[in-house]
């Protein structure tokens, strides 16, 4: 079953771990039997036996120590799993799922380490009792194959904390079922349960699956999990109309595979052919995105054959060189160990080799190669992925199998939270276990020599596979899969590497050593050009080469206009590693500081003094040139679970951004703090994301203003709005009286704009900052800030692309903050500009008809661009 993977507390031996537990109640009320709880999903034990309790208090607190498996997104349920394997499950009363969300509180995520007593979830009991037909909370242990339970004497008041039932591990050992041998079947099943896959459906295919012969597996996307798991099926997240794969190994396979389809709604298709060869022991490659459907062909490209592959632009630029196809070699691993201490051995001195490895790469990079390496090697040292394989190992795992299934249960957690962000981290797991599955399999190799000018091919490109790759040999990258924010895409930015990411299957057919033209700038990678074009191509490489050196050469002088205007360029930060890189290329400040990395990736929120450290360190590192830091924008594609966000059905219109803060006064408070104490004051600004009305802003200044009085400052600091709503752009003149700058943020301007998720790979051709609504937008900000002098920047991708710097100023922008690497030849370009021109230019492009058009005019006037 895949799930996050779960921790051993510090100080407790495995053998320890797989003790008996008591059960003690989590919450006060009237206790129950099972069997009297009014649904027969309960009552029926059909979820496993346990008990119930008709609660007198609102807050649901952990039975026992453990770590939390499943959160459901509608937070009426939660499972805990014990350090002895044991998997309980509380129901917040009847029907709730039906509520999604509507009255309760998590106050943990999955993947969480909770002591006992710890909260869980509160309710209003108030609310509830009028919407749903029973408050009772069956508390229901649900792997009760691999324990005995002793149930408790009902019928009576339990308080809080008091011990109820003793669960204990029967002999025969957790996780003992075989797989069936006989013939297989397949079948897709459309879920038709509003709610998806909760406790009701999870323990129905449940009994049909225990009570069969055959083995049977359901899939989702990359998740799967025992059908005889109610709570691996809870994991897979499946939600209404989500396609599953259910996939059984026995002699009444095919019988049992359409009753669950049945039970679960309408088969889709089937395939009764047999699939004898195991895949659970071969290591899949690594994968940032959904993976393709399996059954989707990848025709190989003719060598010579002219293609176009599409994606998402992670590094502009525009190259020109040969493919290189790149792969990760699967393994073969041998689920059956050789004794547990070798194993031990095997796993422990593998650990130590890889970590060895990424100290002496760390030693030889700097700046954001380093940090992705420190993380790497936190992994690698990390305990409690540590005792989870070990875990493996004791139930009679080999040191390779263990490790794979401890990582494998930690990317499939990350990936059912449904955070794009924290999905692209799934990369570097799957990084370290491959790193580590080599050295166990005796298949460590360097990487393969590339050849001048390539341009790498793959599915996706682990962080540790591009430190061993001579960067000055690669000339681009195409990606089926990844994203802009993965760690490769980050590396390949710093070196300047032109980058297409999410293009699809398509790129996987590309054979090696053909002729490629990437032009990531506009996100689209040219297989086989035409012969005559190759020449223009290669003269037009070359001479950006030249001007890009010209312009390095010249970064550190300030960029002013052929008529006298100064433009200040500036870079966009993530945290102090950063700082070097972008004043190597000339920046002159900061004009995106992105203080969400800092809340990402953490149980708890940052303390004020951790904050004011990293904030500290890059306003000590930008020497006393301006720092404009961005409050927490974090909702929608970037989570904070332990904010408690309400689940939304469309989360980039929901509680994100400033909307958020707002909604959790404490959380702004102390970042704003941390930001006003920054030295010298002054020096850094504040700047709030996904501001849509005044009274977004109004309410944070009273904030402001609030924690300014209580530390004394005097000195009003500078606060400017991200424009990225549509509504700013359009009332900018009302902002600019209360704001002190903008800060256009193209990214979620365009998102909005032309009503397109900018995280779609589908979308990607057509999600065109350059698009004449997004331009107009832009210059009705910049005229409503003119009207009462203030000053509007760019923050958000277009300002990196240097053929938009001629019409972002000619529509009134005076600042652009861009990525590190196109600085200075933003600031080359701006040199060689006019301001009358460029407004005249402007205001063509705003009558053009596509961003396509506004291209080629912007490459009509400036050529060279």
């Amino acid at each position: 079953m895949d799930q996050k993977v779960m921790a051993v507390s510090a100080g407790t031996t495995p053998e320890d771990a797989m003790g008996a537990i008591d059960l003690k109640a989590p919450l006060a009320g009237w206790l129950m039997p099972i069997t009297e709880v009014p649904d027969p999903v309960f009552s029926g034990r059909i979820l496993g036996d346990g008990f119930a309790i008709d609660p007198t208090e609102a807050t649901l607190r952990a039975p026992f120590d453990g770590c939390v498996t499943s959160l459901h997104r509608a937070r009426h349920a939660v499972t805990l799993k014990a350090d002895n394997g044991a998997e309980v499950l509380m129901h917040l009363g009847l029907d709730t799922v039906g509520l999604k969300g509507e009255g309760f509180t998590a106050h943990v995520a999955e993947g969480d380490r909770v002591r006992q007593g710890d909260r869980l979830i509160s309710f209003d009991m108030d609310v509830l009792a009028q919407l749903v037909r029973s408050l009772v909370v069956p508390v229901v242990l649900t792997n009760g194959e691999d324990f005995s339970f002793t149930p408790p004497a009902t019928d009576r008041l339990v308080a809080t904390g008091e011990s109820l039932a003793r669960i204990a591990p029967i002999s025969a050992g957790i996780g003992t079922r075989q797989a069936a041998g006989g013939p297989s079947f397949r079948m897709s099943a459309r879920i038709r349960d509003p709610n998806g896959i909760h406790a009701r459906p999870a323990g129905m295919v449940a009994e049909i699956a225990k009570a069969a012969s055959s083995e049977v597996i359901i899939r989702f996307g990359d998740r799967s999990a025992s059908a005889a798991s109610p709570v691996g099926l809870m994991l897979l997240d499946a939600q209404f109309d989500d396609v599953l794969t259910i996939e059984a190994n026995g002699v009444d396979a095919e019988a049992t595979v359409r009753a669950i389809a049945e039970k679960l709604g309408a088969a889709s298709e089937a395939d009764a052919s047999a699939k004898d060869a195991s895949v659970a022991g071969k290591e899949q490659p690594a994968t940032a995105q959904k993976a393709e459907p399996a059954d989707e062909a990848i025709v190989p490209l003719a060598p010579g054959e002219a293609l176009e592959v599409r994606g998402m632009t992670a590094a502009p630029g525009l190259a020109l060189g040969t493919s290189v196809r790149v792969a990760l070699e699967e393994f073969d691993i041998e689920e059956e160990g050789a004794g547990i201490e070798a194993e031990r051995t095997s796993l422990h001195s593998a650990l130590s080799r890889t970590a060895e490895t990424i100290r002496r790469t760390m030693a030889s990079s700097t700046g954001q190669q380093a940090d992705i390496m420190a993380a790497h090697l936190s992994f690698v040292e990390d305990p409690d992925l540590r005792k989870d394989a070990e875990g493996f190992i004791h139930q009679g795992k080999s040191a390779a199998f263990a490790w794979k299934a401890a990582i494998d249960q930690q990317t499939a957690a990350l990936r059912k939270l449904g955070n794009k962000v924290l999905a692209e981290r799934v990369a570097d797991l799957e990084d370290i276990r491959h790193q580590v599955l080599a050295v166990l399999l005796g298949k460590e190799s360097s990487a393969a020599r590339l050849p001048e000018a390539a341009v790498l091919f793959a599915a996706d490109i682990l962080p540790s596979q591009f430190a061993q790759f001579d960067a000055s040999r690669i000339a681009g990258i195409v990606l089926a899969e990844g994203g802009t924010t993965a760690h490769v895409s980050i590396l390949a930015a710093s070196k300047g590497i032109p980058t297409i990411v999410a293009a699809g299957p398509a790129a996987l057919s590309v054979p090696d050593d053909q002729p490629v033209v990437v032009d990531a700038d506009q996100g689209v990678a040219r297989i086989n050009p035409p012969a005559g074009d190759l020449a223009s191509i290669k003269e037009g490489v070359a001479s950006r080469k030249a001007r890009l050196a010209a312009s390095r050469a010249a970064s550190h002088e300030p960029a002013f206009m052929t008529d006298g205007t100064r433009i200040e360029v500036v870079a966009n930060l993530g945290g102090p590693a950063d700082v070097a890189a972008a004043l190597e290329n000339g920046a002159e400040g900061c004009g995106l500081m992105r203080s969400e990395f800092l809340f990402l990736d953490r149980a708890t929120a940052p303390s004020e003094d951790e904050q004011l450290e990293h904030y500290q360190a890059i306003a000590t590192g930008l020497e006393g040139r301006p720092l404009i830091i961005r409050t927490l924008d974090a909702g929608a594609d970037k989570d904070v679970p332990y904010v408690g966000l309400p689940r939304e059905d469309n989360p980039a219109l929901g509680m994100r951004g400033v909307r958020m803060s707002l909604w959790q006064p404490d959380l702004l408070r102390t970042q704003i703090r941390a930001i006003l104490r920054v030295e010298p004051f002054g020096q850094a600004k504040l700047l709030l994301p996904m501001v849509a009305t005044l009274e977004d802003l109004r309410r944070v200044r009273r904030v402001i203003d609030e924690e300014m009085q209580s530390l004394g400052r005097t000195t009003p600091i500078e606060v400017g709005i991200m424009v990225e709503v549509p509504s700013a752009a359009l009332t900018a003149s009302q902002f600019a009286r209360e704001a002190d700058f903008f800060s256009v943020g193209t990214n979620d301007l365009t998102q909005y704009t032309l009503a397109m998720d900018r995280m779609s790979s589908h979308l990607a051709d057509q999600l065109d900052p350059f698009h004449p609504a997004v331009l107009r937008l832009i210059g009705l900000a910049a005229e409503g800030a003119k009207a009462h002098g203030r000053w509007v920047g760019v923050c958000g991708s277009l300002a990196s692309f240097p053929k938009a710097a001629p019409l972002l100023i000619g529509l009134g922008v005076t600042e652009l903050s861009a990525t590190a690497g196109a600085i200075p030849e933003i600031k080359a370009l701006v040199r060689t500009l006019d301001r009358k021109r460029c407004a005249e230019i402007a205001q063509e492009a705003l009558k053009c008809e596509s961003g396509e058009a506004v291209r080629h005019l912007v490459a009509t006037v400036w050529p060279e661009v």
